[in-house]
């Protein structure tokens, strides 16, 4: 028990060195690379912050556990908007883009949509079962690839504006682009370690004190690959970087979706229960939530009391998950 909790206070120690660094990092490198924070962390920063999730799903597709890989992807995406945006925003309000808004934010709707129809072959083919297949993989990650060309495009368009703010002094370029990847890198580095290390001391103390696996998986294990979104947006929104705290949370879902998904369903066609249908909806609720929100009150920015109701959805979730288990 003593060794588990020492393991659960040196990684959240890592997990906030290495949330520090990779906010540091990225946000030095938008600088140097004259693009906007918020393309970083479409990018960059969601890409390294999913890492344990692709991880996860990959393993558990060799493994032969296809709930636990789909499971963990929706999961992460309702911890990504319900809790890492709730709690960034209390931090701070959380000024969003216009592009995020009308763009990445229905992207990440998409994702969740499209995971609820092509999942569900029995309800809308009358097919014997219900599976991810390999064309259903294939599919996402076209998908992933268009989202990325458009992340592109919106890199060059904000380039030039991005330098006009540079050479104003509207954001210090403290480190050069080695060491701002260097940086970066070992944050990621960071918050893997970090992670798996708070992870599994949770893990042990949580059925030390007689909690069921089904409920450890779908509450800490979830909450666990989610770590490294969390430690980030809050450090983003406590150096007051919304872009980077908005675009890690979306950005990670649009990851979870298309890429992690469509890669794991593609390596191995993945079987899919009828029961984690109710955590798709969920995963879509929060999407809508953050959507609508942006039109409510103060126009494309998440309040405290907009993140407060955030943060409510995510225990209605979890009371949702132990009365379901």
């Amino acid at each position: 028990m003593l060794f588990s909790i020492f393991s659960i206070v040196v990684g959240l120690i890592i997990l906030i060195v290495g949330a520090e660094g990779l906010v540091r990092g990225a946000a030095s490198l938008a600088a140097k690379l004259n693009v906007s924070p918020l393309v970083i962390g479409l990018t960059i920063v969601s890409f390294g912050t999913s890492a344990p999730e692709l991880t996860v799903n990959i393993v558990s597709a060799i493994n032969g556990s296809p709930d636990l890989a789909i499971g963990n992807v929706i999961g992460s995406s309702i911890a990504n908007i319900f809790l890492i945006l709730g709690v960034s925003s209390l931090i701070t309000p959380l000024t969003v883009k216009a592009s995020t808004v009308y763009k990445e934010i229905p992207f990440a709707v998409l994702g969740a949509f499209l995971i609820f129809v092509l999942a569900n072959d029995q309800l809308f083919d009358g097919a014997q079962a219900n599976l991810l297949g390999r064309t259903d993989g294939i599919a996402l990650i076209s998908l992933m690839g268009i989202f990325m060309y458009y992340i592109y495009g919106l890199a060059k368009d904000e380039k030039q504006k991005q330098k006009e703010i540079t050479q104003a002094g509207g954001e210090a370029m403290r480190y050069d682009i080695p060491a701002s990847l260097l940086l970066a890198a070992g944050g990621m580095a960071g918050l893997v370690l970090g992670g798996k290390l708070l992870v599994d001391g949770a893990v042990d103390v949580a059925m030390t004190a007689g909690l069921s696996e089904a409920l450890i998986g779908l509450t800490i294990v979830a909450i666990g690959t989610s770590l490294p979104e969390l430690a980030t947006s809050i450090v983003a929104a406590l150096k007051k970087h919304s872009d980077i705290a908005v675009g890690n949370a979306v950005g990670s879902n649009i990851f979870n979706a298309f890429f992690v998904l469509g890669t794991t369903s593609t390596i191995l066609p993945l079987p899919f229960s009828t029961s984690i249908n109710a955590d798709v909806i969920f995963a879509i609720v929060a999407m809508l939530m953050l959507f609508s929100f942006m039109f409510i009150g103060s126009k494309h920015k998440l309040t405290k009391f907009e993140g407060s109701l955030l943060l409510s959805g995510y225990l209605i979730y979890l009371v949702f998950l132990a009365i379901r288990n």
